[in-house]
């Protein structure tokens, strides 16, 4: 289902990308709302006022109606008015729901309910994290529904309301189903929604800049996005980047940014992370050739922040010679998998002997952690300076009668490479 967000005038329905300025800023504004939505009530009523209270009236509902799936309730158009609080004045917006969602401000003409709710507690409930997403129950009016003449159409809005309103809480959600729902090839093809679950889910609630390499759809302007939908979906409260060598404006979408560029060159990348940083989550599902692989790392990983997450997709590819792969040079650093495990002894790089075996690099010093699944690596960015064990503990091997005797504990010890 797409959600459209628009105003109503002149009979005339206009997207609020391009009635509100450029894509860009409505993901700024949005940013600003998710990030306030944690924050005092002071704090997000002047956040409102800041990007206008129908816009961000605008915002919410369309947020709402994307976590719907309406299209999967009713065939038939319908009206649900949204009528939200504040500021001593009330914001009247209405969803068209069907098979496609269309918002419009101002009344519905026949409504078949209605919503009554502070524009503040939608926001706390839609953006707001779990412990500070406590809101009061909204007011729903059902129009009709005393009419025997109208009861049938009027019940028949009950699990629209229903569909629209869980977006107002905590949802289980299943990777793998919203896989297969958004066509993302992430499970199915692959098998990659577990692992994702397994690294994902303690980052759910918070507000994330998830960026992505590859859209899919090859050169097909309205094919593709699967998983950046999943992603939004996913990630209730973030960003979803999205990068490809083609052009995939059609792809844009409330809290969705697409971006064409090449991840063989590590100069867009590089002000595409600046621009956009820091980055929580990045995704590699571009090209797989390696020599791309391993420039779109490291150009990347340095503006994942502390804590965050660097994916890799599809490894096959370092094992095919037309990916620039080998399954005979499987430590060729030039190859996806042979530059990963030297960043594994990057990750031990204070255990090298002697010391200066090994001059430690940025990804040697904050690499974190890593973990290896068919085709797919999860790095985790962090701080990397533990230090190594005492020096009085002995480099080599030792017989039983040094054991014995501890004999070893004099011994002198290699010393630390001053740089």
């Amino acid at each position: 289902m797409t959600a459209l967000t628009g105003e109503h005038e002149n009979g005339r329905h206009m997207n609020s990308s391009q009635h509100h300025g450029s894509h860009e800023d409505n993901l700024r504004r949005i940013h600003a709302l998710i990030l306030a939505a944690d924050g005092p009530e002071e704090q997000l009523a002047a956040v409102i006022r800041s990007a206008g209270a129908e816009l961000t009236a605008a915002d919410l509902v369309d947020e709402l109606a994307s976590r719907a799936d309406l299209s999967e309730q009713l065939a038939a158009p319908m009206a649900v008015q949204f009528e939200l609080a504040f500021d001593g004045v009330v914001l009247q917006h209405h969803l068209l729901a069907g098979p496609k969602a269309e918002h419009r401000t101002g009344p519905a003409d026949a409504p078949s309910a209605s919503v009554e709710l502070d524009l503040l507690d939608l926001a706390r409930a839609v953006f707001g994290a779990r412990h500070t997403a406590g809101h009061r129950t909204p007011r729903i009016k059902w129009h009709g529904i005393e009419d025997p003449a109208r009861v049938l159409p009027a019940m028949a809005a009950f699990p629209v309301v229903q569909q629209l309103l869980r977006g107002l809480a905590e949802q289980p959600l299943d990777l793998a189903e919203l896989s297969l729902r958004y066509g993302s090839d992430k499970w199915g093809l692959h098998y990659y929604t577990d692992h994702y679950a397994r690294h994902f889910a303690p980052l759910r609630d918070r507000p994330l800049t998830v960026l992505e390499l590859g859209i899919g759809g090859y050169a097909d302007p309205a094919a593709g996005g699967g998983s950046l939908r999943m992603w939004k979906r996913f990630f209730r409260r973030g960003l979803v980047y999205g990068v490809d060598v083609y052009d995939k404006t059609a792809m844009r979408e409330q809290r969705i940014h697409t971006v064409q560029g090449d991840q063989a060159d590590p100069a867009f990348l590089t002000a595409l992370a600046e621009r956009i940083g820091p980055i929580d989550i990045v995704i590699d599902d571009g090209s797989h050739y390696c020599p791309d692989v391993i420039t779109a790392f490291g150009a990347l990983f340095p503006h994942v922040v502390p804590g965050g997450l660097y994916v890799i997709e599809d490894l096959q590819t370092s094992y095919w010679p037309g990916f620039d792969g080998s399954s005979q040079r499987l430590s060729d650093p030039t190859t996806s998998m042979g530059f990963l495990k030297q960043l594994l002894d990057g990750l031990n790089h204070e255990e090298h002997e002697p010391p200066a075996a090994r001059r430690a690099g940025e990804a040697d010093r904050t690499l974190a952690g890593a973990h290896f699944y068919h085709n797919l690596a999860i790095l985790d960015k962090g701080r990397n300076e533990e230090g190594t064990v005492p020096v009085w503990i002995p480099r080599r091997r030792l017989s039983a009668e040094e054991i014995a005797g501890a004999q070893w504990a004099a011994e002198p010890q290699p010393e630390a490479d001053p740089d």
